[in-house]
């Protein structure tokens, strides 16, 4: 009982900040008037494209000016523009809120389909095949390094790892990429340097995975290399850290065998925090990489993100902003579900 209280707080409080960041999104976009210079951008640009087309079939300047004039103003009721954005933006919020997460202003799918949902199901497999391999397989070699570095703490091992993850954790993901693609695509020629699928894509299926493969070996390489040094160094500090606590040596004490207290006065006391970097981890690949996936033309949430911003589309950027709160929001509920399994004291 108790523990089901704490968990529908939880996520009450939880469920505020989702509004409170969406809020947060709206005001920024509209009180800093960025919501209406994007809109009248995107006029202008539709009007200046129609300026050229009836200036060959249109005469006369009046004329012309009145037609143009009529057209702004269609536009200028479409985007609301002849409303405040406090009475434009909270109804987008509304819809936002109830998942009809609307259509793209400029953006298209690959199919060409201007549906928000349907952009973002495109892009999404191709961010978890992508960012969430490379972090799974940083988390698990991470995980694996880190604790082996712990128990051999100040050993020449140690140390060469622990310098080893340093350079990693210092490296720039776009620029180790550029680095990779100069040296092993260009260079060496082992990998594609950009993009999903050779030109023209296999059409026998299983040849078309292989190649999908193929081309993401690189940036996931690039993605492990740069990150994985982050996550050695980081269970090594919790693990060296439980491993100091007296209750660790009281268990020495009685005679128990080191991995009973590895795993039993450890490892269980570090698998909190280790678990928290692990699961927002996750989480938070599944917003792409967006200076990772630019460099490689991974056509993933990250580029997603990137060409909403380039293309002026508050519709995509407000959606997407949306569903990388909410998705942490879930990860975060997963984790105090989790930790309460994990460490009893946190239910009291």
């Amino acid at each position: 009982m108790i523990v089901g209280k704490k968990l529908a707080l939880r996520g009450i409080t939880l469920l505020g900040v989702l509004f409170s960041v969406l809020l947060l999104v709206v005001v920024t976009l509209g009180a800093t008037g960025l919501s209406d210079n994007m809109l009248k951008a995107i006029v202008s640009d539709q009007l200046r494209e129609l300026r050229t087309s009836l200036a060959q079939t249109i005469r006369d300047p009046l004329e012309l000016e009145k037609v143009l004039e009529q057209r702004r103003n269609q536009l200028y009721d479409f985007y609301g523009l002849d409303e405040p954005w406090y009475n434009r933006l909270p109804d987008l919020i509304i819809r936002v809120l109830s998942l009809d997460l609307g259509s793209a202003r400029n953006l298209k799918s690959f199919s060409g389909s201007s549906k928000v949902s349907d952009i973002v199901l495109e892009r999404l497999p191709n961010t978890i095949l992508l960012v969430t391999t490379a972090l799974i397989i940083s988390g698990l070699l991470g995980l694996y390094f880190g604790v082996k570095l712990a128990i051999k703490a100040g050993t020449k091992f140690d140390r060469f790892f622990s310098y080893l993850s340093s350079i990693s954790y210092a490296l720039p993901t776009w620029w180790l990429g550029i680095i990779f693609i100069l040296l092993l695509a260009f260079q060496l020629r082992i990998f594609p340097p950009t993009g999903m699928y050779s030109s023209p894509p296999p059409s026998d299926n299983l040849l078309k995975f292989l190649d999908l493969l193929w081309h993401a070996s690189l940036p996931i390489l690039t993605l492990v290399v740069a990150s994985i040094g982050g996550w050695i160094y980081s269970v090594r500090t919790m693990v060296l850290n439980v491993a100091q606590e007296d209750f660790v040596t009281l268990g020495r004490a009685k005679g128990l065998k080191e991995s009973t207290i590895m795993k039993r006065y450890i490892i269980r006391v570090a698998a909190p925090p280790i678990l928290t970097g692990l699961i927002l981890g996750l989480a938070g690949s599944l917003g792409g990489a967006i200076l990772t996936e630019t460099v490689f033309g991974w056509p993933g949430m990250g580029r997603l993100y990137y060409d909403a911003i380039l293309a002026l589309d508050e519709n995509v950027i407000i959606a997407l902003t949306f569903l990388f709160t909410l998705i942490y929001i879930i990860a975060r509920f997963i984790l105090e579900a989790l930790y309460m399994v994990l460490d009893p004291r946190v239910r009291y």
